[in-house]
């Protein structure tokens, strides 16, 4: 799913973007706290704003693409309103968080990575949560569930609809 970033209802975001651009174009290495910056003033990394980094610095829009697919700090895809963290390390994959994340997919529609088309949910993968002892865990936003069964998500998630 694409989602269309909407210029008109972040133009104050993008002039004020603008600014950290102007106050940092003439510093080395200029790229990746411009990109540092994009991702926590929108949430990602918008198309529409990478073709205008490319056109401020002058950066080919591939150079830009080849720096930000390599650090994972950074994506492509917003985030959710609720986020979910779903555990995938030793613990909680032994515990069935497999069948958990299995599970958020098909109640949300989604794939792992992926953001409702509303934007109220996200699903992200992660390698530990470190609450091993509450296997298998997902995080939604800054609340935890552990010790969880597949026929447990769907009123979690209603929770947060």
């Amino acid at each position: 799913m694409e989602f269309k970033f909407d210029m008109e209802k972040n133009k104050e975001k993008i002039q004020e973007f603008m600014t950290f651009i102007d106050e940092n174009r003439d510093k080395p290495g200029v790229l990746m706290p411009v990109l540092q910056e994009t991702q926590e003033r929108f949430g990602y990394l918008p198309a529409e704003i990478l073709e205008l980094i490319s056109k401020e610095l002058n950066i080919p829009l591939s150079e830009i693409y080849g720096v930000a697919t390599f650090y994972s700090q950074f994506t492509f895809v917003p985030k959710g309103e609720n986020d979910i963290s779903v555990c995938l390390g030793t613990a909680c994959y032994v515990k069935g968080a497999e069948k958990i994340l299995e599970e958020l997919e098909n109640v949300l529609g989604i794939k792992s990575g992926g953001t409702t088309p509303d934007l109220k949910f996200s699903i992200t993968p992660t390698r530990c949560i470190g609450a091993c002892g509450l296997a298998p865990v997902i995080n939604i936003n800054d609340e935890t569930y552990g010790k969880l069964k597949v026929e447990d998500i769907k009123g979690i998630i209603e929770k947060y609809r």
